[in-house]
């Protein structure tokens, strides 16, 4: 419990499985204690008449604000309540109960100091309230409230109320936390919400209002020293040169001494501004301008610090809650986003899966939506993190599909990964400049994708043949020679599929390096996976050819039988038939080899590259 220095602004989260009446609770709270305006009561009493609750009233109307929560009787998204007692402030985030949203949980939880978890009297724990304890332990809460709801159901049964906080117990040993307490209530009839409960005897606790309102949420805190993540350069003219954020941890004043990452340079605070007006000093969730005293190359995304544990590296270890409907698999590339910073990355390794009820590890190569699971994280350049257990901005992160800009899932960093410190990109003093001048030549790549049977391996060996003769020095990488030798290893898996991609890109940027024109076949169905690979190659140096050839003329041809054998069921996930081909959005070149003779497909192509 708090004393009276402790009793600010409180942020809860309600959250547990479906049906067990956290609506209704914080409603009911907001209810008998006043806390709703006249004009609110009445609208409440009129909705709940034309309702379904029998004429009694339905507290939960008060939170369930959207015409398909009222309809169904369930909260399908967030609803938040601000509300203040003559104790303290709160800020509610009422949560759906239902596995389908539980992203929409994840987001309430993610801002919240304290969790209200809301336990039904009738069934006990349930899948879904282990899910949302974990998750409330994943995006940082260490003080829980277990609501036991529904006792009125239950005859207000003491045992009963034993049984199941003897469940919550075996429960909360699973993760670390700082308090957590046990309450049992009825949210329909306003048992133990407001005032202690006469039907109840035996519970001899607080009430949960009054529990809350004396909450110490402020204790564990395990931040430590300044991280300000720059989040805009301020430049109104030439005698000012501003950076700009919220101070995320610790402190800064004018004087200090600060290093900036991912740099490493150190300079001294020169000023600080707090709402454009000068002070001598800001702290942790101000938003400030600081000016220093040397002139230092800093841009969005970098951070100002001094006695934090904050590093830049590209490679850590991290705890993932996966919430798109298409699967995680090893490779797949997305955007991170870790403060300040978006860079793209890739998953390349998953470590397990969390079993949400036995909190046991379980192997996994896939993870699929709802499910929490460590994994190994290496991003396409170094960004600055610090573990989440001591910097809840600079330790969590979301991962961005870079398809649909969707939130495909949300994440805390653990600890860093060793290879990290072990690997430093060394510039060599024949350049690849010095290469192509060398060879008279602009090397790039040209990527070839289509179906198979579209022509593409016939098209590039063409397009070589005539590179050749014109005295220009290549190299071939063709899909099926390649999965021969370098990518034997590898099958048509998602993951393989991606990392075959991937690898090829790698072999290509190197032979670029040498100054070589290299042309590329393969089907590479998926946007995201060439969107990739031009990223390693360079998008400068990337050229994308669409062989455009229609379906119909690709499985006419069969060159290799693999249509007919996909269309018997022979071959699973074959591109055109049992999987799809994403067409690609701006090509630099189509072809379509059924509609336009070889020699002028190649002339194009030739004159696109050496025009």
């Amino acid at each position: 419990m708090a004393d009276d220095k402790h009793r600010g602004l409180l942020r809860i989260v309600t959250c547990g499985s479906v049906d067990d009446g956290k609506s209704t609770l914080i409603g009911h709270m907001l209810y008998d204690a006043k806390l709703v305006f006249a004009d609110q009561a009445q609208a409440l009493e009129l909705d709940s008449a034309a309702g379904s609750a029998g004429g009694e009233l339905d507290y939960s109307l008060l939170l369930d604000g959207l015409e398909a929560e009222r309809e169904q009787g369930i909260t399908i998204d967030v609803a938040y309540r601000y509300f203040a007692t003559d104790r303290r402030s709160f800020i509610v985030a009422d949560c759906p109960g239902h596995e389908e949203y539980t992203r929409n949980m994840a987001v309430g939880a993610s801002t919240s100091d304290l969790a209200v978890i809301l336990v039904d009297a009738t069934q006990g724990l349930l899948p879904q309230t282990f899910r949302h304890a974990r998750i409330c332990s994943l995006v940082g809460i260490r003080h829980f409230v277990f609501a036991v709801n529904k006792m009125d159901l239950v005859g207000y049964d003491e045992e009963r109320y034993s049984e199941v906080a003897q469940d919550i117990v075996g429960l909360m040993r699973g993760f670390s936390h700082d308090s957590y307490a046990v309450i049992p209530t009825s949210a329909t009839e306003g048992d133990n919400i407001t005032s202690a409960s006469e039907r109840m005897p035996w519970y001899e606790g607080e009430p949960l209002l009054r529990y809350l309102e004396l909450a110490d949420a402020t204790a564990g805190s395990a931040e430590r020293g300044l991280t300000l993540p720059v989040q805009r350069v301020c430049r109104p003219d030439a005698t000012f040169r501003g950076y700009e954020g919220t101070i995320a941890t610790g402190s800064v004043a004018v004087g200090d001494e600060v290093r900036v990452l991912p740099s490493g340079t150190s300079s001294t605070v020169a000023s600080v501004l707090v709402a454009g007006a000068p002070a001598q000093s800001a702290r942790a969730g101000q938003a400030v301008t600081l000016t220093l005293a040397d002139e230092l190359d800093i841009s969005r995304g970098c951070v100002i610090e001094r006695a934090s544990a904050a590093e830049a590296s590209s490679f850590f270890a991290a705890t993932l809650l996966w919430m798109d409907d298409v699967d995680l698999a090893e490779g797949k590339n997305y955007l991170f986003k870790l403060g300040t910073k978006t860079v793209p990355g890739i998953v390349y390794e998953i470590t397990h899966r969390l079993d949400v009820v036995t909190g046991e590890d379980v192997p996994a190569e896939r993870i699929s939506k709802n499910e929490i699971c460590e994994c190994k994280v290496s991003l396409g350049e170094k960004v600055v993190w610090e573990e989440f257990a001591h910097n809840r901005t600079l330790g969590s992160m979301i991962l961005i599909d870079r398809l649909t800009n969707a939130t495909a899932a949300a994440g805390v960093i653990e600890h860093k990964l060793s290879r990290s410190d072990n690997l430093t990109y060394h510039e060599m003093d024949v350049t690849r400049a010095l290469r192509e001048e060398a060879l008279g030549q602009r090397a790039r790549t040209v990527w070839l994708t289509g179906l198979s049977g579209s022509g593409k391996s016939t098209l590039a060996n063409a397009v070589e043949k005539r590179l050749h003769a014109l005295g220009c020095h290549t190299m071939l990488l063709d899909g099926d020679n390649v999965r021969l030798g370098l990518n034997r290893n590898l099958g048509f898996t998602e993951p393989d599929r991606i990392e075959n991609i991937r690898r090829i890109a790698e072999v290509a940027k190197l032979m670029n390096d040498a100054g070589l024109i290299v042309l590329t076949s393969f089907i590479s169905p998926f946007v995201r996976d060439r969107r990739a690979a031009a990223e390693i190659i360079g998008d400068e140096s990337f050229v994308e050819v669409h062989v455009a050839t229609p379906l119909e003329e690709c499985e006419r041809r069969d060159v290799k039988g693999l249509y007919a054998k996909a269309r018997a069921g022979k071959i699973p996930n074959f591109t055109g038939v049992t999987s799809p081909y994403e067409v690609p959005e701006n090509p630099d070149i189509v072809v379509d080899t059924s509609a336009e003779p070889l020699e002028e497909s190649v002339e194009r192509i030739v004159s696109f590259l050496l025009g």
